[in-house]
């Protein structure tokens, strides 16, 4: 387990945290179709804190995308790096995130983060702010819609409906399991929207959520569990 140190030039501010979500969102890329779904290594990250003790524990997890068997994980904790404000939540996270990801043993090949990328009301999610540092392909796959609406998908499995922000087309609710509730998947970085619908799919053969996100979840509350000595714990707010 990786301990984190809050960088020093972090934001401290609400106005320095938009500031910098401005400069990052210019070098979002959203035209490419990404790696084909199903091939090469695919990692979910995730985080829990403890507000209580001022921790904050993040999971990488990576599986084989054909197989979806665990390759590799690593977690990190660190205190929480900024307070919690709609909108900014990924300030609360990512270098403990990324600490995470630095202590793999292996490439992590596509990252799914458990929460929004373009699916943002700045347009900057957690997916694709982590992807712009990383120069990683990304996507979000959210278990809500966040401040959007959207109509219901068709019932069978794969059926979409767009996630909107008025007019546009922020993301898509897309239905991994037959008559349950859709997801909320959207472009983070270097991956298309299509794209990464079509990953949410293969990483979803048996449950709602992806294998990823799941394994993820799982492993950074393990992290958290261990970090507070079993002391209680709290789940960060689902809007990234």
């Amino acid at each position: 387990m990786t301990t984190v140190r809050i960088p020093e030039d972090w934001p401290a501010t609400e106005e320095q945290a938009r500031a910098v979500q401005d400069a990052l969102r210019e070098r979002v890329v959203l035209d490419e179709p990404g790696p084909p779904p199903g091939t090469g290594r695919v990692t979910g990250v995730d985080v829990a804190y403890d507000d209580a003790r001022d921790v904050v524990a993040a999971a990488a997890v990576v599986l084989d995308a054909a197989s979806l068997d665990v390759v590799a994980e690593a977690t990190a904790v660190g205190r929480i790096s900024f307070p919690y404000v709609p909108g900014l939540l990924a300030f609360r996270e990512i270098p403990t995130v990324l600490a995470a990801l630095d202590a793999l043993p292996c490439a992590p090949g596509l990252v799914v983060c458990d929460g929004y990328g373009f699916a943002h009301p700045r347009r900057f999610g957690l997916a694709s702010h982590l992807g712009v540092l990383t120069g990683l392909p990304t996507i979000g796959v959210a278990k809500n819609p966040f401040t959007f609406t959207y109509d219901e998908p068709d019932t069978p499995r794969g059926s979409t409906s767009a996630l909107l922000a008025g007019s546009e087309e922020v993301g898509r609710a897309l239905r991994t399991r037959d008559g349950v509730k859709p997801v909320f998947v959207s472009a983070g970085h270097r991956v298309s929207l299509a794209g990464a619908c079509a990953h949410t799919l293969a990483l979803t053969p048996a449950y709602r959520l992806p294998e990823t996100t799941r394994k993820a979840d799982a492993l950074c509350r393990e992290a958290l569990r261990q970090a507070c000595a079993d002391g209680p714990s709290t789940r960060r707010p689902a809007s990234r």
